[in-house]
This record gives structure tokens, C-alpha cells and sequence, in this order.
């Protein structure tokens, strides 16, 4: 199981236009911590390239969503992808 599935999974079963997590309910989710660069917005980048070692963002495109980071909460607003 990769880290990042539990948060892909809790995303899929999600039914909201947006949803707000915690730094802690994420990390609750994984049962594993995020880490330090998570507090930057580059971290929740929405991109994958074969060249991008964004591993993360999968879980939240996937689930067909798109990250930002609230800055300065460590929060993040989840928005369904149009």
C-alpha cells in the first residue's frame, strides 16, 4: 500500500464540491506524518509529470480532487475537479 492510498481512499467516498483537512486529520488518515515541505504550496501542487516526484498529489487527482493550501492553518481546501 502506498502512503498516500488512505487519503485517496477517504477522498473518493467524499460527496462535497469542496471539503477542508486539517494537517492533523490528514496525518490521522495515513496514520503517518506529513512531511516538513508539506507547509509549503508547492507541496500541494496539482500536477503529475513523469518528471514529478509528487507522488501525493495522485492520491487527491485521482480521488478527483485538487489541493490548496491554506496558508498559515495548515489546513487544505479540497475542490472537486470540474
Amino acid at each position: 500500500m502506498a502512503k498516500y492510498d488512505p487519503l485517496r481512499r477517504y477522498l473518493r467516498r467524499q460527496t462535497a464540491t469542496e471539503l477542508e483537512l486539517t494537517f492533523s486529520e490528514i496525518e490521522n488518515l495515513l496514520t503517518d506524518l506529513l512531511p516538513k515541505s508539506a507547509a509549503r504550496p508547492q507541496w500541494w501542487a496539482n500536477e503529475v509529470s513523469p518528471e514529478s516526484s509528487h507522488v501525493q498529489c495522485r492520491a487527491w487527482l485521482e480521488a478527483g480532487y485538487e489541493a490548496f493550501l491554506i496558508a498559515g492553518r495548515d489546513r487544505v481546501r479540497f475542490r472537486r475537479r470540474a
